[in-house]
């Protein structure tokens, strides 16, 4: 079932809780990258400066975090949290991790591609590593985690292997999820317009097949077998969900969420049945404040 979905009825529980929620109203901050955690706490980063925002869900007002360690960063992309409240963000060729109060954990520098200095775009926190694309360079960069420890940063799969005859230049990787195991790795390419499934035990690198749709993703999470993709290249800006076989190898894209909600939207978080989805501007920088997240109903909670 596809839904060119525009007025979704909200969940229950969630009737109470803002629509929209505002992440700056200073100019030039262009948001990308959303975490949202458990208890409802929200971090976003600023493609921007590089600076991190943190709130609530119950709160329409995100405030800057005092994160350590970040005033050399111009931007800041991808950002996720782990189970011990830790916030692992990129930015540039460095990935850091803080704390909840933004106390510097670790900060580790990605080495260079076989094109050149790494651009940190997306990332992917399973039990034993962080996993990190490059929008530089086709490679997906891994730091091993241990007892707590963050190992050094280092290129991990070179995902031409897939698609040898594709320009390497252009293969533009971006959003990256794990299921459940953290054996299977779901990478977005935006230059082959294709999602790539990676099993981190052989480093096999395959295409999930979608029915031939473009699925040239930005953001994406993993859900069960559900997965939740922004597109904002190759077809209409939104949140696509697609429901993939279990060995997820192929699905079919069941949900389409566009409309004018959407400002340039780049990423996507879940929270109980709703959906934040980030507003980013990045079409028309330095934008126009104030930069927000829109948080929306997720159609496969029925």
């Amino acid at each position: 079932m596809l839904l060119a979905a525009v007025g979704q009825a909200a969940p229950a529980g969630a009737r109470n809780l803002p629509d929209s929620y505002v992440v700056s109203r200073d100019p030039g901050i262009l948001p990308e990258g959303i975490a949202v955690e458990h208890d409802g706490t929200i971090y976003v980063t600023s493609k921007g400066t590089g600076r991190l925002f943190k709130g609530h869900i119950s709160d329409p007002e995100l405030r800057p975090l005092a994160a350590q360690g970040i005033v050399d960063r111009p931007s800041a992309l991808g950002v996720h949290s782990d189970a011990r409240h830790r916030i692992f963000s990129v930015g540039g060729s460095v990935l850091t991790e803080h704390d909840r109060s933004g106390r510097l954990v670790a900060r580790r520098t990605a080495q260079d591609g076989p094109l050149g200095a790494a651009n940190l775009n997306d990332l992917v926190i399973t039990e034993e590593a962080v996993y990190v694309t490059d929008w530089a360079n086709p490679v997906i960069h891994r730091a091993d985690r241990h007892a707590g420890h963050l190992g050094p940063l280092r290129p991990w799969v070179d995902i031409r292997s897939a698609a040898p005859h594709f320009p390497p230049q252009y293969w533009l990787l971006n959003g990256i999820t794990a299921d459940r195991t953290g054996r299977t790795l779901l990478v977005a390419s935006n230059g082959t317009e294709a999602v790539w499934r990676v099993n981190t035990d052989t480093k096999a690198v395959e295409e999930v097949r979608l029915g031939g749709q473009s699925f040239g993703a930005d953001g994406m999470l993993l859900r069960g077998r559900h997965l939740y993709a922004v597109l904002n290249y190759g077809a209409p800006a939104g949140v696509y969900i697609a429901k993939l076989s279990k060995d997820l190898r192929n699905g079919t894209v069941e949900y389409q969420i566009t409309g004018d909600r959407f400002d340039l939207p780049t990423t996507l978080a879940r929270n109980g049945c709703r959906l934040y989805v980030v507003n980013s501007q990045l079409d028309d920088p330095p934008g126009h404040p104030p930069y927000t997240v829109s948080a929306i109903s997720d159609p496969t909670c029925r």
